[in-house]
């Protein structure tokens, strides 16, 4: 690890009260949450169908039993536990530094970590609701049914609250990233490869006084950027002290 740019990443934390961060499938793999697009990740691995069909919104109406074979298999990591990463954005908050978190995750780890403000860009595996009565259901509830789940008051199907393939994003939260972002002081971008629109676009309302990409990778937007470090969010964090 760079300790050199760890300890601009300090300062420049250090130096702000108006921190945003936008983070990424990164942020929660070294929880063991596996991403799509890493050698590792779900794009990867082998199913009678790509992924990225089964997790779409017209293939959860038209088979909802395979939809559903493949998320309580893959995408509901109910045990996972916060990372360093994870906990050092709630103690950045905490200490009055960090404004909101943005995320394209969905496994609600920002939230079991202590952060209070989180905008989940693709919803979360935590909240599903019936598709005809709107009723409320936990993610064990989902886990637990035996094959689709199925709503106890009116029998309609549930449908987790996560943003498919071929569905929108939610314009509200989408404003709200938006406005963070545009009066922001500081801008951390951490575990995303910075690929995937519309969340991807958001950085370009940002226009304050540094902009920090932390990814394992490269990413399109190294070029512009105050600050790359080119690690595991997880390991950079648990060296960044929030006072």
């Amino acid at each position: 690890m760079d300790m050199d740019k760890v300890r601009q990443l300090q300062e420049i934390i250090d130096g702000s009260d108006n921190i945003v961060f936008f983070g990424g499938a990164g942020v929660s793999t070294e929880s063991g949450i596996p991403d799509f697009r890493s050698q590792d990740g779900l794009y990867h691995m082998k199913y009678d169908y790509p992924p990225e069909t089964i997790i779409s919104h017209s293939f959860f109406v038209r088979k909802p039993e395979e939809f559903y074979r493949f998320y309580k298999d893959k995408m509901l990591a109910l045990d996972a536990m916060p990372n360093a990463a994870h906990l050092k954005l709630a103690e950045l908050e905490k200490a009055g530094k960090l404004r909101a978190v943005i995320t394209q995750n969905i496994d609600g780890l920002h939230q079991k970590a202590g952060s209070r403000e989180v905008l989940e860009l693709h919803g979360s595996v935590l909240r599903n609701y019936c598709t005809r009565c709107g009723e409320f259901y936990d993610a064990e509830y989902v886990k637990n049914a035996d094959g689709v789940p199925k709503c106890e008051k009116c029998g309609g199907m549930v449908k987790p609250d996560v943003v498919l393939y071929e569905e929108g994003l939610d314009n509200s939260i989408m404003s709200k990233s938006v406005s963070y972002i545009r009066n922001a002081d500081v801008l951390i971008i951490g575990g995303t490869s910075l690929v995937v629109y519309p969340a991807a676009g958001l950085i370009d309302y940002f226009h304050g006084r540094k902009l920090v990409l932390i990814n394992k990778g490269a990413t399109a937007r190294d070029a512009g950027a105050d600050l790359v470090i080119t690690d595991a969010i997880g390991e950079v964090f648990s060296q960044i002290e929030a006072r």
